[in-house]
């Protein structure tokens, strides 16, 4: 892994690596962080995932969807910066970092009343039930556990358009 990690901070020495134990990109703080315990081929995979982010330079989301997107774009980022590594990422394994996004994704959708599958509403931290009108709202946080609430949520009227 060091190897490649001084591949990359000769390529893109704009980009500041910092050891930690984890690896994520912050925007914020415009770091990319990496685990120093870990030497394997997927620490070396995550690194090029995080430094994906940083290149497409991700800042923020604000819908569900845009969390997925952005994590597939940082993916084939990776991909890319991999073939020019002559580093093979497995497949399956960006789709199991994937299914956990997904999977959660999922879980805040799901109405905690009649458990329809719905969709974000106007800040999206909200939800609506499009079955049985339960309106509930989500942590904007991707690092939580998917709570759901239905304690005092109001949402703005929503437009309902007139059929004559």
């Amino acid at each position: 892994m060091e190897h490649i990690l001084n591949q990359l901070k000769t390529r893109f020495p704009f980009l500041d690596y910092t050891a930690s134990n984890g690896f994520y990109w912050s925007p914020k703080t415009r770091q990319i962080f990496y685990d120093t315990r870990r030497t394997d081929a997927k620490a070396v995979w995550s690194l090029l995932h995080e430094t994906g982010h940083a290149l497409l330079q991700h800042t923020s989301y604000r819908a569900d969807y845009e969390l997925i997107r952005l994590e597939v774009a940082a993916w084939q980022k990776a991909q890319e910066l991999a073939d020019d590594l002559r580093i093979t990422i497995d497949e399956d394994h960006v789709q199991d970092c994937l299914d956990t996004y997904r999977d959660w994704l999922y879980k805040r959708s799901i109405c905690p009343t009649c458990l329809t599958k719905c969709l974000q509403q106007d800040d999206y931290t909200h939800y609506r039930c499009h079955n049985c009108h339960t309106v509930w709202r989500v942590t904007p946080s991707r690092f939580c556990r998917a709570y759901r609430s239905t304690k005092n949520v109001q949402l703005q009227p929503m437009f309902h358009a007139e059929l004559n």
